[in-house]
């Protein structure tokens, strides 16, 4: 903990307060005290009952992600409070474990929105990896009809969702361009240079053009 706070920044703090997270932590120096420290799955559960943001995110990069039991990977989601301790969470620990699909089905339509965008982020995934046996027309419906409205992480999750239909099933994509255009979600998105948009017709088109080209 004390070489956790020794690592902390101004600035970074900054940045990251931007976003909603409440840690100063650069992200390179953690992953490298990571690298030191190797897989100790009870420090890690150690530094996750700290509450404190760097110590979380630190907990997530040296467990052990089969470890974990499904109540208990669900009641860190819900204790995750912060963007990036949820998004490691999802793509660190529970997509590596056991629990992904049926987590996947118990967040997908949770009252709360921030655990609802976890079951939608694993529904990407399938999506991409591992379709067989879901239902992209039901998706689609979902996504047409209650991303405009929903709440900044749900919806982020949701137009993911909608952009790798588009991506990765030829015959949804006509579909899926055409909800993002009627929807405009992200469509006003700040974009750098040479980045791609996460406006969901600019993100299809780009990937497509992109594989077609290679």
């Amino acid at each position: 903990m004390a070489e956790l706070a020794e690592l902390g920044d101004p600035k970074s703090r900054e940045v990251n307060e931007r976003h909603g997270d409440d840690h100063g932590v650069n992200l390179s120096k953690l992953r490298a005290l990571a690298k030191r420290l190797k897989i100790q799955q009870d420090l890690a559960r150690e530094l996750w009952a700290t509450d404190d943001t760097a110590a979380k995110l630190l907990a997530l990069l040296i467990c052990r992600p089969k470890a974990f039991g499904r109540e208990e990977l669900d009641a860190m989601l819900r204790a995750a409070r912060t963007p990036k301790v949820h998004d490691w969470l999802v793509n660190y620990v529970v997509k590596k474990g056991p629990h992904a699909e049926e987590l996947r089905q118990a967040w997908f339509a949770d009252p709360d929105p921030v655990v609802a965008s976890a079951g939608w982020a694993l529904t990407s995934e399938r999506v991409v990896k591992s379709p067989e046996g879901l239902d992209l027309p039901g998706l689609l419906d979902i996504i047409e009809a209650t991303m405009k409205a929903a709440p900044d992480r749900l919806q982020w999750a949701m137009n993911t969702c909608l952009a790798q239909i588009g991506i990765e099933h030829a015959a949804y994509r006509a579909r899926a361009v055409d909800i993002g255009e009627r929807l405009e979600v992200l469509k006003d998105y700040p974009t750098p240079p040479n980045c791609t948009s996460p406006f969901a017709p600019a993100w299809i088109n780009e990937m497509v053009r992109r594989q077609d080209a290679g």
